[in-house]
C-alpha cells in the first residue's frame, strides 16, 4: 500500500481511541501536542492514561466500545487487544472517518510516522509498517541531527521571512529570501548567539524596515 503523506490540522476535532493500554497511551502521547478533543473508551486505562485524564488533557468514558462513541469524530484508532472489538470499531467508523486499526487485520486509513519535532520544524519517517524498528533508527538519528536548536532556527527563519516579504518584491525578494539559508545563521542559533542573526537581518534589510 502506498500511502499518502500529510501533515493534518486536528485542532478542537475529536479523536476517540478505542482501548486503555500501552498502545493507547502512545496514540494519546503523540497527540498531545495538538489541540485535538481526545476521548479515550475503555473500561480499563494504564497509570500514565489515569495521569493525562486527570490533568484534564484527556476524556475518558469508562465502558466497553458502543457505536455511539464515534459520533462527531474525525480521527478514530481502534487498539484494544481483542479483534472482535476492533472490528466492532469498524464497523460503525463511516465512510467519512477516517480509522487506524492497530492490528492491521481491516481497514486502516491513515498509519502515524515516527515524529521529530522541533517547535514549527516537524520532520516525520515511516517505513509503511514494514519494519517498525527501523523507523526508531531513524527516528533517533534524525533526532541527533536536528536538535533542539532547530525550534528557534524556524522560529527565526519565520520572522525573517516576514519581514523580507513586507520590505522586498520581485527579483530583491528572492534573493533575500535565498540569502536566509546562510549557514551561519544556523551556526549562530546553535552556538546561543541570537543577537548576531538579528544584526544580520537587520543589515539584510538595509534599515529598510
Amino acid at each position: 500500500m502506498n500511502y499518502f503523506p500529510l501533515l493534518m490540522n486536528i485542532d478542537y476535532k475529536k479523536v476517540v481511541i478505542v482501548g486503555g493500554g500501552h498502545v493507547a497511551r502512545q496514540k494519546v502521547e503523540a497527540l498531545l501536542s495538538t489541540k485535538a478533543l481526545l476521548t479515550v473508551i475503555s473500561p480499563a486505562v494504564t497509570d500514565q492514561l489515569q495521569h493525562y485524564i486527570k490533568e484534564g488533557l484527556v476524556t475518558w468514558k469508562e465502558k466497553a466500545f458502543e457505536p455511539s462513541d464515534l459520533d462527531d469524530a474525525a480521527l478514530i484508532f481502534a487498539v484494544t487487544d481483542d479483534e472482535e472489538v476492533n472490528n466492532a470499531v469498524e464497523e460503525a467508523t463511516q465512510h467519512w472517518q477516517l480509522l487506524s486499526r492497530a492490528d492491521a487485520k481491516g481497514r486502516v486509513d491513515f498509519i502515524n510516522p515516527a515524529v521529530v519535532r522541533r517547535g514549527d520544524f516537524v520532520v516525520t519517517v515511516s517505513t509503511s509498517g514494514a519494519s517498525p524498528g527501523l523507523t526508531r533508527q531513524i527516528k533517533a538519528d534524525l533526532a541527533e541531527q536536528y536538535g533542539e536548536h532547530y525550534a528557534q532556527y524556524v522560529s527565526f527563519l519565520k520572522e525573517a521571512r516576514q519581514k523580507i516579504l513586507t520590505v522586498f518584491t520581485g527579483d530583491a525578494k528572492k534573493q533575500q529570501l535565498a540569502e536566509l539559508l546562510d549557514p551561519r545563521v544556523l551556526k549562530w542559533i546553535e552556538q546561543g548567539e541570537k543577537q548576531k542573526c538579528d544584526a544580520w537581518l537587520q543589515q539584510c534589510l538595509g534599515g529598510k524596515q
